[in-house]
């Protein structure tokens, strides 16, 4: 947990509502220009000629707290009685607490046959360093460049910020190639929801306004819309009233897609960093409890009347009264009910057509259109003719059969629930000639009973 960031907070509530695989991809550059190699201890050898001139950097492996623990000792090797010193050659020895622990000798920086080159063979055979021959400047001999005689212990290198210090809207989106952002999260075929929690503590430490955060928010519409195969989780921005995020949704945001859901208010968590509860976007707990309603009650049920675990409160209180104006704009309220707890109360999505208002709608055809193109891969290549034809209606025919059984399509049979058609009129010549095979489907969703109404009146049994 980082103060500041929501994201351990989102990925807890994701896996503690039920959440399964979970992709977390990084955005922005840091001041220390986005490199994110944990640090280690280190020290940098002088040359035997120039103290300020350094030639070797020993690097400690392992955890950086034991590297701290290593020094390295260089002496001159002993040659035998009369033999004048090679200077080009040095003895290499790694200490640990103060005990030796490796010994190297009759090292050089030179290279050639029955060389016994430094960084070659401490590279290859030490368990506790790794050598890095630096660049000197002038031409130096070996015996010049070789690391002066002397120990040196091992330290960690000055502290540098890893915080990001500028992001924009594109950062967020990303690159595909280069797998970062959005982008990065093309090349994963089992992603369904889409979440960024910490587009929030962006927006809350000045780094993108208002305005970004739009922007970020139409680039996870987008994104979804492209692939096809998910729905972006939208956070509402913090601090908002009722009808402030009513009038945000309706006259600012103004997103229209049957790929996003937005979510709100904030809830309350427990921060183990600051000790107390702090309010999160709610992104990541949603997430969960899709997930969770997808295991146990399947991707056709409105993920909603369900408890948010993990939340102890939430930013503000909606009424009923409230709730009856925000969820026809497609805001889903997150309320706290007595002895109920908190829940999700509202599925649906932010798209302006009837027919794809609620979200488990959306995802059940992102469900049976991935399924049955997984499920069909099998006819690349085959002979586009009649039976190919029927071989594609029995398995897709079956495979809707299933999941009409389980409850997903309204019907009382399977064909007032669905139609598949794959014959010669939806693949007519001219589209078999471009080597196309054309199944037309049809299915009935069941949508939710989001108003439940009695009409209750006296009755006399003496008027019967």
């Amino acid at each position: 947990f980082i103060e500041g960031s929501f994201m351990a907070h989102s990925v807890y509530g994701y896996f503690n509502n039920g959440g399964g695989r979970c992709y977390i991809v990084r955005v922005g550059a840091s001041e220390d220009g986005g490199a994110d190699a944990s640090p280690t201890a280190v020290a940098a050898l002088p040359s035997a000629s120039d103290a300020a001139l350094e030639t070797l950097q020993i690097t400690a492996l392992g955890a950086a707290d034991a590297g701290s623990d290593i020094s390295v000792e260089v002496t001159d090797p002993t040659s035998e009685e009369g033999a004048e010193p090679n200077p080009d050659l040095f003895n290499l020895t790694v200490r640990r607490g103060g005990q030796a622990a490796e010994t190297f000798e009759n090292l050089s920086l030179g290279r050639g046959r029955n060389v016994r080159n430094v960084v070659t063979i401490v590279n290859e055979q030490s368990q506790l360093i790794r050598v890095t021959l630096l660049e000197t400047a002038g031409a130096l001999s070996l015996g010049e460049r070789r690391p002066r005689t002397g120990t040196y212990n091992l330290a960690m290198p000055a502290a540098t910020s890893t915080a990001v210090t500028e992001l924009a809207p594109r950062d967020f989106e990303g690159d595909a190639a280069q797998r970062s952002g959005m982008g990065g999260l093309e090349a994963a075929d089992d992603i369904t929801m889409l979440c960024a929690p910490d587009l929030m503590s962006a927006y809350q430490s000045g780094l993108i306004d208002l305005e970004g955060v739009q922007a970020v928010q139409t680039a996870m519409i987008t994104h979804c819309e492209r692939m096809g195969d998910r729905v972006a989780i939208l956070d509402a921005p913090p601090g908002m009233k009722p009808q402030e995020i009513q009038n945000w949704r309706v006259n600012i945001a103004n997103y229209d897609s049957s790929y996003a859901a937005l979510y709100y208010p904030w809830i309350k968590v427990f921060d183990p960093v600051a000790g107390k509860s702090i309010a999160v976007p709610p992104s990541g707990h949603v997430a969960g409890i899709w997930a969770r309603n997808d295991t146990t009650r399947g991707v056709h049920k409105a993920p909603a009347n369900e408890v948010v675990g993990g939340a102890i409160d939430v930013e503000f209180q909606i009424t009923r009264g409230e709730q009856d104006g925000l969820n026809p704009v497609g805001i889903n309220c997150i309320r706290a009910f007595p002895g109920r707890g908190i829940r999700v109360w509202g599925a649906r999505t932010l798209s302006s057509d009837p027919a794809w208002r609620y979200l488990n709608v959306r995802r059940l055809f992102n469900m049976v259109e991935k399924s049955i193109d997984n499920g069909t891969q099998w006819v690349v290549f085959e002979p586009n003719d009649f039976a190919l034809w029927q071989r594609i209606n029995r398995g897709v025919t079956a495979f809707l059969n299933t999941v009409w059984r389980s409850g997903a399509l309204f019907g009382a049979t399977p064909s007032e629930a669905f139609y598949v058609k794959c014959d010669d009129e939806t693949n007519p010549p001219e589209a078999r000639d471009l080597g196309m095979v054309t199944v037309e489907i049809g299915i009935a969703p069941v949508k939710p009973a989001e108003f439940v109404i009695f009409r209750i009146s006296q009755w006399s049994p003496e008027e019967a």
